[in-house]
């Protein structure tokens, strides 16, 4: 129940010439005398006014029940009601664009995955170059990149180390700047940066192999800064659909994970048409042959083409973003500007350790142990490649092996990215499956080696090994990828994103470090109980976002950040979006819907009200009225409630004459 208080006339209290004002207020809101809150609504007729922005229909059934709150079995129907509704919606669509234009679906495709995953295609086929054409120079220069004759065993194993070291520093400091500089400085910067490394790349040279090898490995870690740039961007922009239009908030809740893996599978796309361009490169400057002995101009040429071509795509990149991004920091604005903020939020950060650091131990350990499968798989290939195949000689074999690893890695992606937003599956059971399902998939021939080594059970070695590439990406690598951006608020999102994407590079130096100290068989006994690592961390501390609302996440953190953690009662709380570490300590028993429909009613009138003063205040005369606001998502009968439950808004200048109706009659 309100409360009206009446203020006496105070000397001085508004500046001349207006001099004192008498004004009655309710609960702090200036109003007329003559006014007093209007004709009441009771529950039912609120609850009908309020259905379409409260209880939308891909969360809420027809009684207002969210979708986490039904019983298995009607959860179930609902669930793949929804599903069907919007896929039969989607197909409809895809049938209307190819009928104007065959093409159409194609371009829409390259505009809302294909570009926001170009960096990370770029990136993809240089670092995954990397170990490609090191197996080549192997082959030509022995003498330095195996046996250690001319170069120095340090700085040719730096070549790992410097790229890997490189990608971490990008990704922290990246992180910050996407946070406080904007995410649009952060894009065009890691693009800038991936450009140099690439110049040096291609230009690298030395007075001998040695020098060579030192100028290509610091090449290595400039491009790694850039690199490491890119996770935290790319998924920001994913989510905050600043690649283009931003997305709905029923796009954000049903197609968010399927937005951003598919800007991430791209990385995929990257390490496909890199293995590819090598293999037709060297048989180009081989005279048509893949195998040894290979000269060293066929080698020379094969290695710097495979770098002028994701250079010349790079500086198409930074043009992009530079001059078709203008909007890349628009969420972030926004809410910075909200709360009145400059720079780096400081205190979000604060309140996102204290609050959030289960998560975020979750979403960093997690992706370290993903990353020593990941890096792992790809760093022992080639001995994977000669015990499965033993008579193969020269790289081209290796590559050819790859090309069908990285196929099934792209199913994998695919696959990720189609379910990942099924609320009956999510984002949680996927990770833990793939981690799962690495963890098998290693142990066994892990245990029994020598029988899965010998020449008559190779075919099941091999299936094991191409199965953990598909596992791998259809869960935790995608899926990593999504959870340290989404769980977050949006304040710290890049933050927390290039944190944890720097803890699992820190996986992949300690697999690329341990991988020179231990054997074949050895590295399948350790490796894969990282896996199970993996999904113990999960299944404690990593919650389940699928279907949930960004916006309600950070309305959730906006309560924590005024002090008021124990009066949010949204969904972002319901035992369904918390992990098992955030249950057991009870961040749930604060869940009421009925009390938080109540108070996003309260929000909603305070955001109409301030709507309506500030129209008053951009009024330029007293004819002339404010236009209405673009961002207005209030439907006529919204607009009526407010009206006759709300206080009519008192001007500042009480001979100015009131506007209110005016402006009521145009929304």
């Amino acid at each position: 129940m309100s409360n009206i208080h009446s203020h006496a006339p105070v000397a001085a209290a508004i500046p001349v010439p207006y001099g004192a004002q008498d004004y009655d207020t309710v609960d702090g809101r200036i109003i007329d005398k003559e006014d007093s809150p209007g004709p009441s609504f009771d529950r039912k007729d609120e609850k009908a006014i309020f259905q379409y922005l409260l209880h939308p229909s891909d969360g809420y059934d027809e009684s207002g029940t969210y979708w986490a709150d039904m019983p298995f079995f009607k959860r179930w129907a609902f669930v793949n009601r929804v599903e069907r509704e919007e896929a039969s919606k989607e197909l409809k669509a895809l049938g209307a664009m190819t009928k104007r234009d065959p093409l159409e679906p194609v371009r829409a495709y390259f505009r809302n995955f294909v570009i926001p995953g170009a960096g990370l295609a770029l990136e993809g086929y240089v670092l995954f170059s990397i170990g490609n054409v090191k197996s080549l120079f192997t082959a030509v220069w022995p003498e330095c990149w195996s046996k250690y004759e001319v170069c120095q065993k340090e700085w040719v194993s730096a070549v790992d180390y410097l790229e890997i070291c490189g990608i971490i520093v990008g990704q922290i400091i990246v992180g910050y700047i996407g946070d406080s500089l904007g995410r649009r400085f952060g894009l065009i910067q890691d693009a800038v940066i991936m450009l140099l490394g690439l110049c040096i790349l291609v230009g690298s040279w030395g007075t001998s192999l040695n020098g060579w090898v030192i100028c290509y490995a610091w090449a290595l870690f400039i491009y790694g800064i850039g690199v490491g740039g890119e996770y935290p961007m790319t998924a920001t922009i994913g989510m905050e659909g600043a690649h283009g239009v931003k997305p709905s908030t029923r796009q954000d809740r049903l197609h968010r994970g399927r937005t951003v893996t598919s800007a991430f599978l791209m990385q995929g796309w990257g390490q496909f048409f890199n293995q590819v361009i090598l293999i037709l490169s060297l048989l180009i400057f081989h005279h048509g042959s893949g195998n040894p002995p290979y000269s060293k101009v066929a080698t020379q040429w094969t290695y710097r083409v495979s770098f002028i071509l994701p250079a010349i795509g790079t500086l198409w990149l930074v043009y992009y973003r530079a001059y078709k991004m203008p909007a890349a920091s628009k969420s972030l604005n926004e809410v910075k500007k909200k709360q009145h903020i400059t720079g780096y939020d400081v205190k979000s950060f604060k309140l996102t350790v204290k609050y959030f650091g289960p998560r975020i131990i979750a979403t960093a350990g997690a992706w370290f142990a993903n990353d020593v499968f990941f890096y792992g798989n790809k760093l022992f290939q080639s001995e994977f490649i000669a015990v499965i195949n033993p008579n193969a000689k020269g790289v081209m074999m290796s590559w050819l092996y790859n090309l069908i690893n990285i196929g099934v890695s792209l199913a994998g992606y695919y696959l990720a990215s189609f379910l990942i937003d099924n609320k009956m599956f999510g984002r949680k059971n996927m990770m833990m499956l793939g981690f799962l399902m690495d963890f098998v998939l290693f142990v066994i021939p892990g245990f029994h080696y020598k029988y899965y080594t010998e020449s008559e059970h190779i075919t099941a070695f091999q299936a094991m090994y191409y199965l953990s590439s598909f596992f791998n990406q259809f869960g935790p690598n995608c899926v990593t990828f999504l959870v340290a951006a989404e769980v977050f608020p949006t304040q710290v999102r890049a933050t927390a994103h290039g944190f944890s994407a720097a803890m699992g590079k820190l996986g992949a130096l300690m697999a690329s470090v341990m991988y020179n100290y231990i054997t074949t068989d050895q590295k399948f006994h350790i490796v894969p109980w990282f896996g199970l690592g993996g999904m113990l961390v999960t299944l404690m501390f990593m919650p389940d976002t699928t279907g949930l609302d960004l916006k309600e996440q950070d309305r959730r953190f906006q309560f924590i950040r005024e002090g008021r953690e124990n009066e949010y009662h949204g969904v972002a709380i319901h035992s369904q979006h918390l992990s098992l570490w955030e249950r057991f300590r009870g961040v749930g028993k604060n869940y009421d819907a009925d009390a938080d429909h109540s108070q996003k009613v309260d929000e909603m009138r305070k955001d109409w009200e301030e709507r309506q003063r500030r129209k008053l205040d951009e009024s330029s005369d007293n004819t002339e009225v404010a236009s209405a606001d673009p961002n207005d998502d209030f439907n006529a009968d919204v607009h009526t409630y407010f009206e006759q439950t709300s206080p009519k808004i008192q001007p500042l200048d009480k001979r100015q004459p009131m506007v209110i109706d005016q402006l009521n009659e145009k929304i």
